[in-house]
């Protein structure tokens, strides 16, 4: 990110860039960057854009060769068309001989770095991966927000903020909207004021439910509950989701218990970092026998609710009710 950075802001750009990873939000913002570095604002002659598999190569190819109307750059913009996990290879031959007139900037969720395309690009121009982003990295962005917008907030509220709403930056862009909204007569912003606002994300509330069960807190677990089923939860989602939770913290144990360390056990265990260490403490409240108990249950009423034996509201009952005794 620091390279293409450095790009924007010399004006040095290169002929082909990639920008691929799981963070939609940043990938977003730098393909909006760059297409307004390399075209004027307003130039639709010499912008073209491709999205979803099935893209025809020749066509592209053809479109390349054209020269631009009346400008120095033709851009064309490339989203999602899986060339860089199949399909690829021809594009990657012609990206080594392309009109120095024609840039191309390709956009996509996964790749393969083995891919002739994924070398290709590294060859003639830049690949950059913008993946989920680390707590550090966040709460600086925030404080960041925060201050284009001339308010304060103490990182205890910051990280209260990133607890309830998650670490999808887009959804985070929004919560920050509504946070200013709601203070625009105040200064300063409270943990109470992101309580009044703030949506707290699904997985989020899955896990407070978890942690009120794992603690024997029935009365707060089900409420919980019925909270998710005001919001029109199914309550085989539910269960399901609390369920993977419980496996999440099945592996995470297993990882603790091999040693690894907590960046190793978000990796392995797909995991943001700043979560890891939640579910590393849940996790010490529960040994790996009642773990493994607590999934064959849920498979159980899974299984008697499919069969007409339970009800589906009633069998996340039992299930809360049963493990925060």
């Amino acid at each position: 990110m620091k390279s293409l950075n450095e790009d924007l802001k010399s004006g040095q750009l290169k002929q082909v860039y990639l920008l691929y990873g799981e963070e939609d939000y940043l990938k977003k913002q730098y393909r909006e960057r760059l297409t307004k570095a390399l075209l004027p604002e307003g130039d639709t002659m010499n912008f073209a854009r491709y999205e979803g598999k099935g893209v025809d190569v020749k066509e592209v190819i053809d479109l390349s060769e054209t020269m631009p109307f009346f400008a120095n750059r033709r851009l064309i913009v490339f989203e999602n068309t899986g060339f860089f996990k199949s399909a690829g290879a021809e594009l990657a031959d012609y990206i080594k001989e392309m009109p120095d007139t024609t840039y191309y900037l390709f956009v996509e969720s996964e790749v393969d770095k083995r891919s002739k395309l994924y070398k290709s690009v590294q060859a003639k121009g830049r690949a950059v991966e913008l993946g989920v982003q680390d707590e550090g990295t966040l709460k600086r962005w925030i404080a960041g927000k925060m201050r284009d917008e001339k308010k304060q907030i103490s990182e205890q509220s910051i990280v209260y903020f990133l607890g309830k709403v998650g670490t999808d930056m887009e959804n985070i862009t929004k919560e920050l909207e509504k946070l200013f909204c709601y203070t625009l007569d105040r200064e300063t912003i409270t943990r109470e004021d992101v309580d009044a606002v703030c949506v707290t994300q699904i997985s989020n509330h899955i896990f407070d439910m978890v942690n009120a069960v794992t603690e024997k807190k029935q009365r707060r677990a089900l409420e919980l509950y019925y909270e998710l089923l005001a919001l029109k939860e199914p309550p085989m989602r539910i269960l399901f989701l609390m369920t993977r939770q419980y496996r999440l913290l099945y592996q995470v144990k297993q990882f603790q218990q091999k040693g690894y360390a907590r960046k190793e056990i978000a990796a392995k265990a797909g995991l943001h970092p700043f979560a890891v260490g939640k579910y590393m403490d849940q996790a010490k409240l529960l040994k790996n026998v009642e773990l493994l108990g607590i999934l064959e249950d849920a498979a159980d009423l899974e299984e008697r609710v499919k069969t007409g034996l339970l009800t589906d509201t009633l069998a996340v009952e039992i299930f809360i009710v049963r493990y925060s005794q």
